[in-house]
């Protein structure tokens, strides 16, 4: 089982999700893992299962302004990376990364392709993620 994301910007339209895209998937809430919601999520690297099934690594993402709230957003354990807007968000607002909540999801959860994200700027989110690594 391959559980740690090696950070490799590897996008192609393909019909998969691969490192450096943009997704959609459905997201467990961190506090209540039985709900959840539709959102974007960074593909930073994919793996395979105990079982087999190929997963993926991803950073959750959304267009909330978490620089308002740094801060407190810093207090309660979360850190947030401005990303810009992309082909991902059909309003095109300005986005933001979590960089520190990892998701191995199964690709199959994966519901479509968003868009791949400015590998400068997927660079940036590699480099400030892996302060976060444990």
């Amino acid at each position: 089982m391959n559980d740690r994301p090696d950070g490799s910007y590897a996008p192609t339209t393909n019909g998969r999700p691969d490192p450096g895209e943009v997704v959609w998937a459905w997201v467990p809430y961190e506090e209540d893992p039985n709900q959840g919601k539709d959102r974007p999520v960074l593909v930073i690297g994919t793996g395979t299962a105990a079982d087999g099934d190929p997963t993926v690594h991803c950073l959750v993402m959304t267009s909330k302004d978490h620089d308002r709230d740094e801060a407190q957003e810093a207090a309660a354990g979360r850190f947030w990376m401005d990303i810009g807007s992309g082909a991902w968000d059909r309003q095109r607002r300005p986005s933001e990364v979590r960089l520190n909540r990892l998701l191995v999801l199964s690709e199959r959860d994966v519901r479509r392709e968003g868009a791949a994200l400015d590998p400068q700027v997927y660079a940036e989110v590699i480099a400030a993620h892996v302060r976060f690594r444990a």
